[in-house]
């Protein structure tokens, strides 16, 4: 048997195992890779091994799995339609092959390839798509085309369209903070897949240029507004392009939840009868001072962080923000939209008790190439953003942790 399958390429096919006994001999590495795969094919796994991985003993627990301790012996494979041998015992496992081999069950060899009469491919998923490539005697270049193949369909650099009819609805996506290699796989992917893009000006801009000729993009900002307002002309055209049974996705930036009016065009969306998918994003409040090496949290420096809009300043009487009580607070301050407000937000704070030689830092354009960083204090952090001219986008942080930093390497 084994000079057969040197000689002839295996033919792949899916098992589907839904209710059928698969039979695995042994619980260490290779056990606890394989099994969360069978698991989620709906098996009826059986696993005989006197000792476990903390990680199989859980799904034995849990009763994903039946486990019985003890070591492989003859008959195991009795009503089997599949079996993986992984002990690290020789002789059984060649015991154990054999006994498949006379039930006729398919049967895997983590110790012998060539003994085995099925190889497991290298296999993954997207977006309901099951990936899975044989390479013979070369596991790793298997492996290797697999993630090429799975990231390229998740990235939307894999052409694979759909043929059949989508439903109409809107993806309302996180683009991120600025960088376009910071945008979430399923965004990227979503992004690959629309007919039309209305995209924000902080979104990520270079991830346009790479859309296919026939998709529109719409700029948010020169939408025709008429009698209506920005946000609501916005609304009336995604769902004027989701009607029309188009593909969309309204391109954010950062998180559309984290002060980007997301949950409003959702609500818009629903009211008109559209289904709308919401991507998360990473937000600029953690990411841009990060980029910039600052930590907004930092054990034995600051347990919390708060982020605010500054798009408002603090006397003015639309600010929902308490001023007052974030002052009295220890942690770190993240203000996003504050760049106008700097020098009232900081006086503000000073007044209610915030110590005026606090640290400070502004980050403008964070995680993309124009990124640059800016360091004052509470009581300089006004003038510091006009002497340096500091623009949006920029994210303002303070407290203890902006004077954190990292030891240079040697």
């Amino acid at each position: 048997m084994a000079e057969h399958v040197a000689e002839h390429a295996a033919y792949p096919v899916g098992l589907r195992l839904s209710g059928r006994r698969v039979v695995v001999l042994g619980a260490g590495q290779v056990a606890q890779r394989r099994l969360p795969s069978l698991v989620a094919a709906g098996a009826d796994v059986l696993l005989i091994s006197p000792s476990a991985t903390p990680s199989v003993e859980a799904m034995a627990d849990t009763g994903e799995i039946r486990w019985e301790r003890r070591r492989y012996e003859a008959g195991d494979l009795d009503g089997a339609w599949y079996a993986l041998i992984s002990t690290d015992d020789p002789a059984a496992n060649t015991a154990a092959s054999q006994e498949a081999e006379d039930r006729r069950v398919w049967c895997v060899r983590a110790d012998d390839a060539e003994a085995a009469t099925a190889w497991t491919p290298a296999t993954g998923h997207s977006e309901g798509v099951t990936v899975a490539v044989l390479t013979g005697r070369d596991p790793r270049r298997s492996a290797g085309v697999r993630d090429a193949i799975v990231e390229g369909l998740r990235d939307g650099t894999l052409a694979a369209p759909h043929h059949r009819s989508r439903a109409k609805g809107v993806a309302l996506v996180g683009g991120g903070p600025g960088d376009p290699d910071l945008i979430t796989v399923r965004g990227r992917r979503l992004l690959a897949e629309a007919d039309v893009v209305i995209a924000d000006r902080l979104g990520p801009r270079d991830l346009l240029a790479e859309l296919p000729p026939h998709v529109e993009v719409i700029d948010a900002a020169k939408i025709p507004y008429g009698r209506f307002m920005a946000q609501e002309a916005i609304n009336n055209a995604l769902i004027e392009h989701a009607k029309a049974g188009k593909a969309v996705v309204r391109l954010k930036g950062g998180d559309p939840f984290v002060f980007g009016r997301g949950m409003e065009e959702a609500q818009a969306l629903a009211e008109a009868g559209i289904s709308c998918t919401v991507v998360p994003g990473i937000s600029s409040t953690i990411s841009v001072p990060g980029a910039a090496g600052i930590p907004v949290t930092h054990r034995g420096v600051a347990h919390e962080f708060t982020v605010v809009s500054g798009h408002v300043a603090p006397d003015d009487e639309r600010s929902l923000v308490d001023w007052p009580a974030l002052a009295k607070l220890r942690g770190t301050l993240v203000v996003l939209m504050g760049v106008e407000n700097s020098g009232a937000i900081a006086a503000k704070l000073i007044e209610h008790g915030r110590p005026a030689d606090t640290p400070a830092a502004v980050v403008q354009e964070g995680t993309t190439a124009a990124q640059r960083r800016v360091d004052a204090t509470l009581a300089t952090l006004g003038e510091t953003v006009r002497a340096e001219g500091v623009r949006p986008p920029a994210v303002i942080v303070v407290g203890d942790v902006v004077a954190v930093t990292a030891p240079s390497p040697e």
